[in-house]
């Protein structure tokens, strides 16, 4: 429904790795940056290596489409009405994108597909992309260099791979953060969320967060996973919610695409209890669905959520909307206020901004790669802190070398509408950093 991998005990790794993966992911992590290190020294030609022709360079956008499950036709359309804009002023460099997209249909098969075509294709980089499945897409990647740049955080992969170039902290930091804005201002917080194996790593999460801001852990509340309403769990959560004390107390559904289902339900039970407070993350609500579940009279009216950016109608988004206007005008894949077609307008200026770092040199996925690793800056108008990918981030001892924005921005929804709730965004670095995740 939104941005993430339904949560089963089969995606416990889309989640929060264990310490026996977070270890086996930083040695992959090292290996490949060993290899990748002597490529960019000059190992010679590697079969597949991609290499713009033609005075123009080919780059790669893919996402879920037309799926019963997660969909982001958005992100791609966003990609074109990028690639349209930046073409119309001549490219970057006298040089003009050419863009490849591809649908991965939420499969694993489907993002393999996508990969080994953007090898195929001679794609210099993968740019603002979609898919829960980095196990089956990084290998090729990583096979012909191919820089992944901006993906949406939906996979672990993203954290560890040394060709991804993330822009956000992925659900990780979004939980964390969440724990901490609620900190401050709830009495209990009750966690709602599946009784599995990926389940049983959302608590830790949450409660670094709580913690850290020296509020108790959350009340653990386990809910089946194959349910198909929530009355009984939307009860108990409520009851312990609003148990005697003197601040109101929240409750944070942690149900994937069953997050809607619940709150559909909590919505009902809640007129019979004392007011709590609701909250979530942008990986399971956004703008999109709280438009679709009623806006202003909906569920969830009052919620607080954290997201990786500033909310969509802050002035740093204009130009992107100015984008939007002039290439996909009309087009209802748009909306400037998802956070996947978002994602990618931040990943489409690392791309430009490594571009123009080039210069009139050769583009190839080595040279973007190349330019990115030797310590480009990049500012995305302050959208984001300043964006740059070292050999190891401040995270790597947690099992995420490649996360490199760790903000988290606190948002509530006032007249059905994503508002900010705090002036400036949650750097959650030290809080991972400090977080038992095993």
């Amino acid at each position: 429904m939104t941005g993430r991998r339904p949560i089963s005990s089969t995606t416990v790794s889309s989640v929060l790795p264990t310490t026996h993966r977070r270890v086996r992911a930083a040695a992959l992590s090292a290996a490949a940056m060993t290899a990748c290190a002597s490529l960019a020294a000059g190992c010679g030609a590697v079969p597949g290596m991609s290499t713009s022709t033609d005075d123009t360079i080919k780059v790669m956008t893919w996402a879920p489409q037309e799926t019963s499950a997660t969909n982001k036709p958005g992100m791609p359309a966003m990609a074109s009405a990028y690639v349209k804009w930046i073409n119309s002023q001549g490219g970057v460099n006298g040089r003009k994108l050419d863009l490849v997209t591809c649908n991965d249909h939420n499969s694993s098969v489907g993002a393999a597909t996508c990969a080994q075509r953007a090898v195929d294709e001679n794609v210099v980089a993968v740019v603002g992309s979609y898919s829960q499945f980095g196990d089956s897409y990084f290998a090729p990647l990583e096979g012909a260099a191919i820089p992944y740049i901006g993906g949406y955080g939906a996979s672990n992969e993203e954290f560890t791979s040394p060709v991804s170039y993330p822009v956000n902290g992925g659900s990780l930091t979004l939980l964390a953060g969440l724990g901490e804005a609620l900190a401050g201002s709830c009495g209990p917080v009750t966690l709602v969320r599946p009784d599995s194996i990926a389940g049983d790593q959302l608590p830790q999460l949450l409660d670094s967060g709580l913690t850290a801001g020296g509020h108790a852990k959350a009340v653990d509340q386990l809910a089946a996973e194959d349910l198909s309403e929530y009355d009984q769990q939307s009860q108990k959560a409520l009851e312990s919610a609003t148990s005697d004390t003197p601040k109101t107390g929240c409750v944070v559904p942690e149900l994937g695409d069953r997050t809607a289902t619940f709150m559909d339900n909590f919505q009902r039970a809640r007129k019979g209890y004392p007011g709590v407070k609701t909250a979530a993350e942008v990986g399971s609500v956004d703008q999109t669905v709280i438009n679709s579940t009623g806006g202003a009279s909906g569920p969830y009216e009052g919620s607080y959520i954290t997201g990786w950016y500033p909310v969509a109608s802050d002035s740093r988004w204009d130009e992107m909307k100015k984008v939007i206007s002039k290439e996909a005008f009309g087009d209802n894949r748009i909306d400037p206020a998802d956070a996947g077609v978002q994602t990618t307008w931040i990943a489409y200026q690392v791309l430009t901004a490594a571009l123009e770092k080039i210069g009139d040199g050769e583009v190839s996925a080595d040279s973007v790669r190349r330019t990115l690793n030797d310590g480009l800056k990049v500012s995305t108008g302050g959208l984001t802190p300043s964006l740059s990918w070292p050999y190891q981030g401040k995270l790597a001892a947690a099992g995420f070398a490649r996360l490199v924005n760790a903000d988290v921005n606190v948002q509530t929804v006032k007249d059905g509408l994503l508002q900010s709730a705090n002036k400036q965004a949650l750097d959650m670095t030290k809080v991972l950093e400090n977080a038992d995740l095993s």
